[in-house]
């Protein structure tokens, strides 16, 4: 980009290049650095070409993939001036602190943004000489912390530090100073378990408030924090007063845990729950129907000749069965229905208040759509059938532990008997126990 020299005066350019500030021009669209004077790239200990025609998030350690980067271009594009403080990368490895602020233009039909960073390294240490015990305190707890809160019961004033505003993705001077802010961006499906625990807290039944919740920040996201707070003034009649808690930004530790329990439940082929978090369910189940003496019901299920189809098409073509299976009971079974797999093509379904009838009509509406699923067209396989063995408590088996025994060895009269079919564990009574197991 030149600039023209006027009246003897220096160029715009060489006006840039001894700014002490960085300046970029952005492409809003592609983040990508259009221009930059030499602060923008020296004081990073890059070289220009590491920086132009490359995308500002690759300086920048706030703003992560071009997702977040289009919510927050869309709020630069409504703002007079848009501030955010953040990180910039240095080329050690370490970071320099910046305030940055963004304003949008259109030139000749293109728009642009203009943002101009400031290195606040020298704002944020403190002059130990005019400093009270209390602000290096402070200081030292914002700098340590991903947030700080210090809420005035008395107005329900609340101060939210500059690294907590910038964690929910606000500027410095941004967020209402005010306890319903904060309320308002908790994620409704957390926000009464917070209030609780903080009540509990304020009414001397718990030692502090401590509680892992979402909260929501200006682009509509939820992230995962640990909140911790405590009541540290009171008034003459011991009444709290003032309250302060930290904020720590958890999202990544939050999200790997849920992936790993969704491991631990989850059978990775068919998407439904595993063997070890159906059984939990199902005895849940049991325990539920022991204390109302209402009915259970519990079915095996198992895909006939299943082997031939490995055999024939080869696993991959067995394992697209397999899902394709697990989705179809899922879509069979009633809403309060439960469906596991139990291991290799054999799958386990919990019928909660399901008596014989019910039961009956369930697994009759399981074999119809089966029967009713064009395999052929589908997957290029021979029609796929299932064989269940159904008990039910307490009419075929007053003793609830012994139901899923008894649904196994009705499924193996099933299949003795031809497969494709529903054999219950009561009828069992009247024909002859199978004396070899039969073979897929």
């Amino acid at each position: 980009m030149a600039f023209a020299e006027q009246g003897g005066l220096p160029s715009l350019e060489i006006l840039f290049e001894h700014m002490a500030d960085a300046v970029y021009l952005l492409d809003p669209v592609t983040s990508n650095i259009l221009w930059c004077n030499r602060a923008a790239y020296a004081d990073l200990g890059l070289q220009a070409s590491e920086v132009l025609h490359h995308s500002v998030l690759s300086l920048q350690k706030d703003v992560q993939g071009l997702p977040q980067w289009a919510d927050i271009a869309q709020v630069i594009r409504t703002a007079d001036c848009y501030t955010f403080v953040g990180r910039h990368r240095h080329q050690d490895g370490g970071e320099i602190p910046v305030e940055v602020n963004t304003t949008h233009f259109n030139h000749q039909g293109c728009d642009y943004f203009l943002s101009v960073a400031r290195n606040i390294s020298k704002r944020l240490s403190l002059d130990e000489a005019s400093s009270t015990r209390d602000e290096r305190l402070r200081f030292a707890l914002e700098q340590a912390m991903d947030g700080l809160w210090d809420w005035s019961l008395l107005t329900d004033a609340v101060y939210f530090s500059p690294q907590l505003k910038r964690m929910l993705g606000y500027g410095p001077h941004e967020m209402t100073p005010h306890v319903e802010t904060w309320k308002h961006n908790v994620h409704p499906d957390d926000r009464d378990q917070v209030m609780s625990l903080i009540d509990q807290h304020l009414r001397g039944r718990l030692m502090r408030f401590e509680a892992e919740y979402r909260l929501r920040n200006r682009n509509g996201h939820d992230i995962w924090v640990h909140d911790r707070g405590q009541v540290c003034e009171r008034d003459a009649q011991g009444r709290p007063t003032r309250m302060v808690g930290m904020v720590q930004n958890i999202t990544d530790r939050k999200l790997l845990e849920l992936r790993l329990e969704k491991m631990a439940s989850i059978d990775d082929l068919t998407q439904i729950p595993n063997r070890r978090s159906g059984m939990a369910a199902l005895d849940q189940q049991i325990a539920l129907s022991e204390r109302s003496g209402g009915p259970l019901s519990v079915g095996v299920l198992d895909i006939d000749t299943f082997k031939s189809v490995n055999d024939r098409f080869g696993h991959a073509v067995g394992d697209e069965v397999l899902y394709r299976v697990a989705v179809l009971l899922r879509q069979t079974l009633r809403p309060s229905d439960l469906v596991y797999r139990s291991g290799g093509e054999e799958f386990v379904l919990v019928l909660p208040a399901a008596g014989r009838e019910t039961a009956d009509a369930i697994a009759a509406d399981i074999h119809a759509a089966f029967e009713a699923k064009d395999w052929e067209g589908d997957l290029g396989v021979p029609d796929v059938t299932v064989s269940i063995g159904l008990a039910t408590y307490p009419q075929d088996q007053p003793q609830l532990h012994k139901l899923l025994d008894q649904a196994d060895l009705a499924l193996y009269r099933a299949k003795e008997i031809g497969r494709n079919r529903t054999c219950r564990a009561g009828d069992l009574l009247a024909a002859p126990a199978p004396s070899v197991s039969p073979i897929d």
